[in-house]
């Protein structure tokens, strides 16, 4: 079902899951949206807006209409209403057959500022994306201010103190505040843990469904493995053989700024699905392709550095190029590839930019749009006479065309698609 063409004259209807408030509105702005962007949050909000009078469900409309109201295509609100699924805030259900699709939105509320700043995942990621300065000053707008009442005594009356019962009341179930799950997906073997360390030292009951959901939270967050997170673990054992959560949230944060010297942010694993070329071209140009869009940006880096681990600074520059221009991941690696190739094996936060805002603003979305520009840009250059890069790209037509490449090349692409498997 991943695969489904979304079309602007296909319908849908919003399900009010939850009792939705003014406040949420200042919640969202002021804590997803610097994590989600601007795009999210302007889709959540005209959802919200379709209920009518609050009502639990809206009318039917066309995503003709989404696309009207936010000015943008098809793809990108697809991409927006992704991320709002992914951190709990929307579901969607889809019903096909007939002449359209028919899709049902299902709102939910946003983390309260308390349910936020504890949060493993998004209190990490915001910190990260505002800095330091910021991250204060929401803290200061949101603490509760404590009075001291020692001073005071309680006069407060009690239901019974003030009414008597006259009858019997009907009470009527409505709707409740509610907030969607934040999933991950099993990072962790718990079994492996729990054999590994000796009995008696953890209580099986330290694996409960907050703890393992916190574990695997912090695994995908700081990028830890099973091994890694029993170390850990190991670490923030109390004498009753319980995990103390804060203190393993504690650890693996350092663990991460240790190694890496920053706190992480979140970056797409790869592709959307909708944005991939379909499968079955099995020429060197469609194997690239597969490898272009099925690598995160990360670990595609990772491979073209033999498995040495990139840089903070490549890191952050690849996180600006997915986060804050919003390039899909399989244009990073496409960039990535073209530039290491075209400036002997140097990746210049400035030539990248450069060529990050061109391809932007002409609107590259897929890995083989993105071949095809910079072999045209190359062509240009090459008529004009320029001096010619040290090296092309192993994908320009030339060489990919006749399937023979240098041995260099051969080995590049094996390491390449040994990540890719």
């Amino acid at each position: 079902m991943d695969n489904i063409t979304i079309l602007p004259a296909d319908v849908y209807i919003v399900n009010n899951r939850t009792i939705l408030q003014e406040f949420d509105k200042k919640v969202l702005l002021s804590f997803y949206e610097p994590i989600l962007g601007h795009l999210a949050i302007g889709l959540y909000l005209t959802l919200w807006n379709d209920l009518d009078n609050f009502k639990q469900f809206s009318k039917e409309f066309t995503h003709h209409h989404l696309m009207s109201i936010l000015g943008c295509s098809l793809k990108n609100i697809t991409t927006a209403r992704e991320s709002l699924e992914a951190v709990g805030l929307m579901k969607t259900f889809v019903k096909t057959g007939g002449n359209v699709n028919r899709y049902l939105y299902e709102l939910y509320s946003p983390l309260s500022p308390n349910e936020f700043f504890n949060h493993p995942v998004l209190n990490v990621v915001l910190y990260n994306n505002i800095g330091a300065t910021e991250y204060r000053n929401l803290q200061k707008q949101y603490e509760k201010v404590k009075i001291d009442v020692k001073d005071y005594v309680e006069i407060t009356k009690q239901l019974d103190d003030v009414y008597e019962s006259a009858m019997d009341l009907n009470l009527v179930t409505g709707l409740e505040r509610e907030t969607g799950d934040i999933k991950t997906g099993e990072k962790i073997d718990f079994d492996l843990i729990l054999s590994s360390i000796p009995k008696g030292a953890i209580n099986e009951r330290a694996f409960n469904k907050k703890t393992r959901e916190l574990i695997n939270q912090l695994a995908f967050l700081y990028k830890l493995d099973t091994l890694k997170m029993m170390e850990l673990i190991r670490t923030v054992l109390n004498e009753y053989g319980m995990i103390d959560k804060n203190s393993l949230r504690l650890a693996a944060r350092k663990y991460y700024q240790f190694n890496h010297g920053a706190l992480p942010t979140l970056i797409y694993r790869s592709q959307p699905e909708y944005l991939k070329t379909p499968s079955g071209d099995n020429s060197l140009r469609g194997q690239l392709i597969q490898i272009f869009e099925n690598i995160n940006p990360v670990d595609f880096l990772r491979a073209k550095y033999h498995g040495s681990k990139p840089t903070s600074r490549d890191i952050k520059l690849i996180e600006n190029l997915v986060m804050d221009l919003e390039m899909p991941p399989a244009v990073v690696n496409v960039l990535l590839d073209y530039v290491l190739k075209t400036s002997n094996n140097k990746l210049v936060k400035e030539y990248v930019e450069t060529i990050a805002g061109q391809w932007k603003r002409a609107g590259l979305q897929t890995a083989d749009e993105a071949m095809e520009f910079a072999e045209k840009e190359h062509l240009k250059k090459s008529k004009k006479a320029m001096p010619k890069p040290n090296k092309e790209p192993l994908w320009f037509n030339k060489t990919i065309e006749k399937e023979t490449i240098a041995e260099s090349e051969q080995a590049e692409l094996a390491d390449l698609l040994k990540e890719f498997n």
